[in-house]
């Protein structure tokens, strides 16, 4: 396994790590931005048109974006897009609950986790708290929560059929005693330095404790929760610090991370929104664009959709297609389906081999069994809005959506190289 591949697998634990939730994720890129000497902007303010790097928050999204020098009304535009969310559970209003003696927090199901995998872990909470005069603190609690499974001496048939009710068995226990005299919110704003009772409003999740892990006979597997999709957000961050450091390519590059994914994407901020949009606007805009000068701009755009997509299973071999059956370590994946689930067209599929040729990373193709219906990424959603052309990729992983994912220790390296060239080219 080359250093290389192991300090950014240790990085991108790191990162998941500091990114408990969407509002946490969009806040440690934020961080590393700012070192890297980009400038934050408000949407509420004006925006001068300066070359260099720049970025921006919308609520758990964030798009940044790298300015060359001599860009014009007519330049395009190369957006490499990811989302920060992750499927999990959503803290409910009236959060505390619990019967027999034990402290529960009352949680709505976020997006299609497996929720066998949420079992027996220990977990915390994490989010965004806004205070009763609007201002807005990130909250994380240490770990507090866990959903205990039922012992098999009482469901003797657990092992021939696991049924979990989502309202029933999905609450997190997090204490002994009367739900009437305890708080989980108090917990929670504790967390943040702040009084439960300034609190107005929140937006938390249920997280995963257990930080990253590379195993395996010769370390080339990295356990870890959140890869989807904080494994493509990662390394287009990484691209993007890159390419602003090398200071090469003609045109604008962006990076565009949404929210919501996991759940349809119909937000503010995710990507079926207008976010990207306005920021792509606002950016030709500063440099004099029209009508006209923004549709050119955008026929000169291409847009890299990076998600997590699926390794054949060893034990399940018969749910993949008989004849594209990737990897973990092999390469980061092309996506592709008939019904455009995914964007990708054969233009895309010819740009993203000549990526790969220039970085020096093999890559694989992905498709569905015919009998399988296909999941759906940000492009189809971005190429539809916007009218550019879109090719959707990502890193192959084992257990998507389980509470702790799995990927090949090589393959973010790679899909940052990638990035690295995209946004160059």
């Amino acid at each position: 396994m080359s250093s290389a591949a192991i300090e950014h697998i240790n990085d991108l634990a790191a990162f998941v790590a500091a990114s408990p939730s969407s509002f946490h994720a969009v806040a440690e890129a934020a961080r590393r931005l700012d070192a890297e000497g980009f400038t934050a902007r408000t949407e509420a303010d004006a925006w001068e048109s300066l070359p260099g790097g720049h970025y921006v928050i919308r609520d758990g999204a964030l798009i940044a974006w790298v300015q060359p020098e001599g860009a014009g009304a007519t330049t395009g535009f190369h957006v490499l897009g990811s989302h920060t969310d992750s499927p999990s559970f959503k803290l409910k209003p009236k959060p505390t609950t619990g019967a027999h003696g034990w402290l529960q927090a009352g949680v709505e199901v976020y997006g299609g986790p497996l929720l066998n995998s949420w079992l027996d872990r220990e977990l915390l909470l994490a989010g965004r708290l806004v205070l009763r005069d609007g201002t807005e603190v990130l909250a994380r609690t240490a770990p507090m929560l866990r959903f205990p499974q039922l012992a098999i001496h009482l469901d003797r048939a657990v092992n021939e059929a696991l049924t979990l009710d989502k309202q029933q068995h999905m609450n997190p226990v997090w204490g002994i005693g009367d739900p009437g005299q305890a708080d989980v919110l108090a917990v929670l704003a504790a967390s943040a330095g702040v009084d439960a009772a300034d609190v107005g409003g929140y937006d938390v999740v249920v997280a995963d404790a257990q930080p990253g892990t590379v195993f395996g006979g010769s370390d080339e597997f990295f356990a870890c929760g959140r890869l989807d999709n904080l494994s493509s957000m990662h390394a287009s961050l990484a691209g993007l610090i890159e390419h602003a450091a090398r200071g090469t390519g003609e045109h604008i590059a962006v990076l565009a991370a949404f929210d919501h994914e996991e759940i349809g994407s119909a937000s503010r901020s995710g990507a079926s929104g207008p976010f990207l949009a306005d920021v792509l606007e606002r950016i030709g805009h500063g440099l004099g664009a029209s009508g006209e000068d923004r549709n050119r701009a955008y026929a000169d755009s291409f847009c890299l959709s990076a998600d997590a997509g699926h390794s054949v299973h060893p034990n399940y071999p018969g749910r993949h297609d008989p004849a594209n059956r990737p990897m973990l370590g092999a390469g980061p994946l092309l996506k592709i389906n008939a019904n455009q689930r995914y964007a990708t067209d054969g233009v895309g599929a010819a740009l993203f081999a000549r990526l790969c040729a220039e970085a020096e990373v093999p890559y694989q193709e992905f498709v569905s069994n015919n009998q399988m219906p296909c999941g759906s990424t940000i492009g189809p959603l971005t190429a539809t809005r916007l009218g550019i052309r879109t090719v959707d990729v990502g890193i192959a992983l084992l257990s998507m959506h389980s509470a702790r994912e799995l990927c090949g220790v090589e393959d973010p390296l790679r899909l940052a190289k990638i990035s690295t060239a995209f946004f160059a080219a």
